[in-house]
């Protein structure tokens, strides 16, 4: 690992060094629009979930000012209900313009992760403590929302189109999420003082669907997300964890390449690649997520971005030259996690005792059931 100024960056040699951390974050930093929002690439458009990753990458890297003018951004445009919608595009007012209107859960509930990582990349207490304070309001409204859309069984509906029609099933990617979300937000409301029991308890109730009830999800095997998620999360630990990621592997992983998006197309996404390295990391196998997240390295482009996918075996770029903001915000958090470099590296590892215990004390976090055990 690297130190630069007291801060210590991630650091895998022949996967990604700390000099290319430093790229990465400063490609996004010249993404970013005088609002905060961070686009998928320069005129493209942004969506809340993959705003707040690349937020978390630039914290990552020290860009603290960026990372808070992002959830400022996040800030000005959540509507009054709390939520966010899909799509947003730059204007001439504070890139306001919507370009897909639905109200996505998981997208919503993410900002959760992101204002609790930032809170803990603070370097003191009281510094800490101002910034969970700043982004209470914010996240209280954005989870209020998200728990408002549960279905009868107590799982939050994917999403809500504008006239309120939701739509009928839930997700286990987005469940998963979602769950480790609420928790990150019990952590910032112990910051703030504030009560967080039934964030917990709908989190409790949304983890053991996944452990016991997978009927209860629409079926999309066929992704990726939907085989690593529950474990990148922490709604499974340890040897269910494990088996999980195992029962998988020939499915998804191509060898040498990365993980395929779908299971049956060719196509090596890196995101997916840093995505599932996380999940591995979640249990500790850093060996396994250092190979995977090595694998990212022929999607990198001489500015420190990613390109979205490589097809094989013709090594065909789609979409076509795309090389996406959240590409490179995913291998960033990826690298953290596996170095443990950041204070809020441990995020993502549920094989530590407290995921976040180099990032606030006991007190302040209160009961320790309040994380993931």
């Amino acid at each position: 690992m690297t130190a630069n100024k007291g801060l210590v960056l991630p650091h895998l040699p022949g996967v990604i060094t700390a000099d290319e951390v430093a790229a990465s974050a400063a490609h996004l930093a010249s993404l970013q629009r005088p609002s905060g929002m961070i686009p998928w690439f320069t005129n493209g458009h942004c969506d809340p979930w993959n705003h707040v990753e690349s937020a978390m990458a630039l914290d990552i890297a020290g860009r603290s000012a960026e990372a808070e003018l992002a959830y400022d951004w996040l800030a000005q445009v959540q509507r009054p209900d709390g939520a966010w919608h899909n799509y947003y595009v730059g204007d001439h007012d504070g890139d306001r313009s919507i370009s897909e209107r639905k109200l996505d859960t998981n997208v919503c509930a993410y900002v959760a992760t992101g204002a609790v990582h930032h809170a803990l990349c603070a370097p003191s207490e009281h510094e800490r403590d101002r910034r969970a304070q700043q982004r209470w309001p914010m996240v209280n409204a954005a989870l209020s929302w998200v728990l408002a859309q549960r279905r009868s069984d107590g799982l939050a509906l994917w999403a809500v189109e504008e006239d309120d029609r939701p739509w009928d099933y839930a997700l286990l990617t987005g469940t998963s999420s979602i769950q480790h979300a609420l928790r990150c937000g019990a952590v910032l409301a112990g910051f703030c003082g504030e009560d967080a029991d039934e964030w917990l308890q709908a989190a409790d109730h949304m983890r053991d669907a996944i452990t016991t009830r997978p009927h209860s999800f629409e079926d999309k095997s066929r992704w990726a997300m939907d085989w690593y998620y529950p474990v990148l999360t922490g709604a499974l630990t340890e040897s269910a964890a494990a088996a999980r990621l195992a029962s998988g592997w020939d499915t998804f992983i191509m060898d040498g390449l990365g993980t395929r998006c779908v299971n049956d197309e060719p196509w090596v996404t890196a995101s997916e690649t840093a995505e599932t390295a996380l999940a591995f990391a979640a249990i500790g196998d850093v060996d396994t997520a250092s190979q995977l997240l090595s694998w990212t390295r022929s999607h990198r482009r001489d500015d420190g971005s990613y390109l979205t996918g490589i097809v094989h075996p013709d090594r065909i770029v789609f979409p076509d030259g795309e090389h996406t903001s959240y590409t490179a915000a995913a291998v960033v958090l990826a690298a953290d996690s596996i170095c443990q470099s950041s204070p809020a590296s441990s995020l993502f590892r549920f094989d530590l005792a407290n995921p976040f215990d180099r990032g606030a004390s006991q007190a302040k976090l209160g009961r320790r059931r309040t994380l993931f055990s």
